[in-house]
Parts: C-alpha cells; sequence; structure tokens
C-alpha cells in the first residue's frame, strides 16, 4: 500500500510540473481560496484516475481538456472515468483550453455557481 501512494504522489508531482498552460492560468485564479473560499488542489489521484483541480469538500472536480479529448476513444475514456468518479460522489465540469484562453471569468462564474449548488445538497 506505501508503495502505491508513494507511486501516486511522484505521478501527481510529475503532473503538476507539466501543466498546461491552461492549466497554469486557471490554477492561479483556483489557489489559496481565491475563488469564492473554496479550496482547491490539484493533480489529485482518486481512484485509479488523477483530476486536474478537485475541491473536495464540495466533491467538485474540473477537468481542462485539449485537442486530444476530441477523438472517439478519448471520449469513451472520459465517459467511463466521469462515470467512476460519479459513483462515489463527484461532479466533473469540463473546460476546453480555449474556454479558459478566451473567457477566464466565465469558467470561474461556471465554477463558482457549481460550488453554490453543491453546498445546497
Amino acid at each position: 500500500m506505501r508503495g502505491l501512494r508513494l507511486h501516486e504522489a511522484l505521478r501527481a508531482r510529475g503532473l503538476r510540473q507539466d501543466q498546461t498552460e491552461a492549466e497554469r492560468k486557471l490554477w492561479r485564479r483556483l489557489r489559496n481560496r481565491t475563488l469564492g473560499g473554496f479550496k482547491f488542489v490539484r493533480q489529485e489521484p482518486i481512484g485509479p484516475y488523477f483530476a486536474d483541480f478537485v475541491c473536495r469538500e464540495e466533491k467538485l472536480i474540473i477537468e481542462i481538456d485539449g485537442a486530444t479529448h476530441s477523438t472517439d476513444d478519448e471520449r469513451h475514456r472520459d465517459e467511463r472515468r466521469e462515470q467512476f468518479l460519479h459513483d462515489r460522489g463527484y461532479h466533473v465540469a469540463r473546460f476546453g483550453n480555449d474556454d479558459v484562453y478566451r473567457n477566464i471569468e466565465g469558467v470561474l462564474d461556471t465554477i463558482l455557481a457549481a460550488l453554490e449548488r453543491r453546498q445546497t445538497l
């Protein structure tokens, strides 16, 4: 068990270091409880998957998708992944890289609205 956790920690660290520019841009706006006071972590292992960003307290996952997510294989993989996460009580909000680049305020508004909705559940 300990070896698996070490492997997850090392992989998460590598993913944090290799973030896309869109992920870095969004992280600057999510870190340190700057969005509505909600705490986010990045590249968080959940089961066999790593979530781009997670608000654990509200079980909200934010995924930033690049062009690779437009293939049929990737879409099916994303659907299986989302079902796994949904079965564990998580809600997944997906945004494209272009959404972050062109309309980060809209992305943040959507995330905040999702967080506030989850608080009322």
